[in-house]
């Protein structure tokens, strides 16, 4: 893995991103179940679904494979990056380097800092790693959403860290097409389009469902 050339590290990292960005649309699908008015039995349901299907088991493992990749080869291209470029230039130009470009690491860190702690929050609990809270089932994800988003401080975190990914995704999105040789002039305005509206969407459904258990629920 370490023996992987730049290019190749790039094109594995981007991959592996694009692929989390579809499952994220997945899983907001399922999540924003949370807002229908059914005592929460067609998120049930569908969690349930998710946690006993065989072949989503097995893209389960798959997808754990793919978060790894990502973080791995983030970490190792941005080390390369910085190691190529060890003085800082005496003027920045900030042209040539985005807003969402530079801080790609410190936001990427973020992420990984939340999606630990979402782990603990459900997965760890799933497989009995992590205890319940009392009164709730191992598998009670419903009762489990609504007792941490009913938390404000716990709800407020969430929505920043939704914040910092809509941010991370809107330039990883751009640069992966980028780095896959998908960019074009014909339609990489589109791409840049896309890719922001993409990351809007998924920050603002994500931070729907805890406003809508704090305040509406």
């Amino acid at each position: 893995m370490f023996l992987f050339s730049s290019i190749t590290k790039k094109v594995l990292m981007a991959l592996a991103g694009l692929f989390l960005v579809t499952f994220l649309c997945v899983h907001l699908g399922i999540n924003l179940m949370l807002l229908k008015g059914d005592g929460g039995r067609s998120f049930t349901e569908a969690a349930t679904f998710m946690g006993t299907n065989q072949l989503i088991k097995v893209f389960e493992i798959v997808l754990f494979a793919g978060f790894l990749l990502h973080i791995i080869f983030g970490i190792l291209v941005s080390f390369q990056n910085r190691a190529a470029r060890p003085i800082a230039y005496a003027c920045g130009n900030s042209s040539e380097t985005s807003f969402f470009s530079k801080y790609m690491f410190h936001t990427g860190i973020i992420v990984f800092i939340f999606l630990v702690l979402h782990f603990i929050d459900f997965y760890l609990i799933k497989v009995g790693v992590v205890a319940p809270p009392a009164g709730i089932a191992s598998h009670d994800f419903y009762h489990r959403t609504l007792l941490l988003f009913s938390t404000p401080w716990y709800s407020i975190l969430y929505i920043i860290c939704f914040a910092f990914l809509g941010i991370h995704l809107n330039h990883a999105i751009q640069s992966g097409f980028q780095t896959l040789g998908l960019n074009h002039s014909k339609y990489t305005d589109a791409i840049k389009f896309i890719g922001s509206a993409y990351s809007v969407f998924i920050a603002v459904g994500f931070s729907v469902i805890p406003i809508y258990v704090l305040f509406f629920k």
